[in-house]
């Protein structure tokens, strides 16, 4: 463990979770990680591993069967994670935002019926707001779901799912009408749906299809699906809170944790490429020396380093504030944006740093350089994080003259 990216005050217990995760990650996923990622193989083993470890439930309250943890350790759970490989923080992220829904919103039914199962890792959580046609324009989403006596009918096409195939339950945001004016804005026309479901891929249940896995450039190992609602019955009480017109404000709560923990798999990520660059630089030698004696070298890995430490420090903040109850919208968009960013950064100068060995798949930095653009993307992309952040200083420092 390294000088970088620490973090002060923790507790004695949040820090024997931190150092057992650490380990889990040193010896359980980096000798595996880029094998299984270039086969695109699901990782059961570690999976498996991370629900021993009661990570499925880390925030779930303890009286759920969870360990009731705080947003900054599970984030720094997931720094450590993304370290190791990406896609494995994104196998909990999902299933955790899921969780934290549920917890926050859901009805006292919702609550004792998903959450003990969510602990365990036995019931799988994914959620679904995008559609092929919209992006980050969420309030533009057209799946409906439509009141059929004591059921809802859902219709509609949704793209993006993590864990879209192995889940199962995923919360999904629809448009229902019901109860609203014509001219209700379209954010108050929205309902999250809780849809429990079969894993695996095609008809899941009468209704539901999850085509396949999307192949992507990399953020490979983890299934990214499409999820097609054709007539899909749900239940009424598989409304999330019990009441319609509600989804669009609890999925928001929902993404704001998400970027959180996006910041912190850019963090992760960034930490690994890194330690690989400073390693790399101080094995390869050139005109006599180590090629991390010349100078050109020195600034890149002082930059390098800088960055990382800066995005930590912002993560931290987000996810300290979340936890007191505050707002952090503002906090949890800057330092997505500034943690994506920044690992874009540190991860092409590590590439650098390796020089023509970057290009090729024997190193790890060639898995890292092809995963680090999701996080420019997923949560909202740059250039959302940074409307977001706009709107919310014009709020902050509104001119009184």
């Amino acid at each position: 463990m390294g000088r970088l990216a620490q973090t002060e005050g923790l507790t004695d217990i949040q820090q024997e979770i931190l150092s057992t995760v650490r380990d889990f990650v040193d010896k359980e996923i980096l000798p595996v990680a880029t094998e299984l990622e270039h086969k695109d193989e699901y990782p059961q083993q570690i999976v498996d591993g991370l629900k021993e470890l009661g990570l499925f439930g880390l925030m779930i309250p303890e009286e759920y069967g969870g360990l009731g943890e705080s947003l900054l350790t599970y984030a720094l759970c997931v720094e450590e994670i993304a370290r190791g490989w990406m896609s494995v923080s994104g196998i909990i992220n999902t299933h955790f935002i899921v969780a934290y829904m549920i917890k926050q919103h859901g009805t006292q039914e919702q609550k004792d019926y998903f959450l003990p199962r969510m602990a365990t890792g036995e019931v799988r959580g994914a959620f679904s707001m995008s559609e092929p046609a919209l992006g980050s324009d969420v309030s533009a989403i057209t799946s409906k779901g439509v009141r059929d006596g004591d059921h809802y009918s859902l219709t509609g096409q949704k793209m993006w799912l993590t864990n879209g195939g192995s889940s199962t339950l995923v919360a999904v945001l629809c448009r229902t009408d019901e109860g609203q004016p014509a001219d209700a804005p379209p954010h108050k026309k929205m309902t999250t749906f809780l849809v429990e479901k079969e894993p695996g891929f095609g008809e899941v249940r009468p209704g539901l299809t999850i085509p396949g896995k999307i192949d992507k450039m990399g953020y490979k190992g983890v299934d990214t699906t499409e999820l097609i609602m054709d007539g899909l019955r749900i239940p009424a009480n598989r409304v999330l809170g019990g009441e319609t017109g509600r989804g669009f404000y609890q999925m928001m709560d929902g993404v704001e944790v998400g970027r959180v923990n996006v910041a912190a798999r850019g963090c992760g990520v960034a930490q690994r490429a890194f330690e690989l660059g400073i390693d790399y630089a101080q094995q390869r030698h050139t005109f006599g020396k180590q090629i991390a004696q010349h100078q050109a070298i020195q600034f890149r890995l002082a930059e390098m380093a800088t960055k990382v430490e800066a995005a930590h420090a912002m993560m931290v903040r987000a996810a300290r504030k979340k936890d007191t109850g505050e707002r952090n919208d503002l906090e949890a968009g800057m330092a997505k944006y500034l943690a994506s960013e920044y690992c874009k950064e540190v991860v092409e100068d590590a590439f650098r740093i390796h020089g023509g060995y970057g290009f090729s798949k024997e190193y790890e930095i060639e898995r890292l350089y092809r995963e680090a653009p999701m996080l420019l993307i997923g949560e909202g992309t740059a250039e959302i994080q940074k409307m977001i952040i706009g709107r919310r200083l014009l709020e902050e420092y509104k001119s009184q003259g």
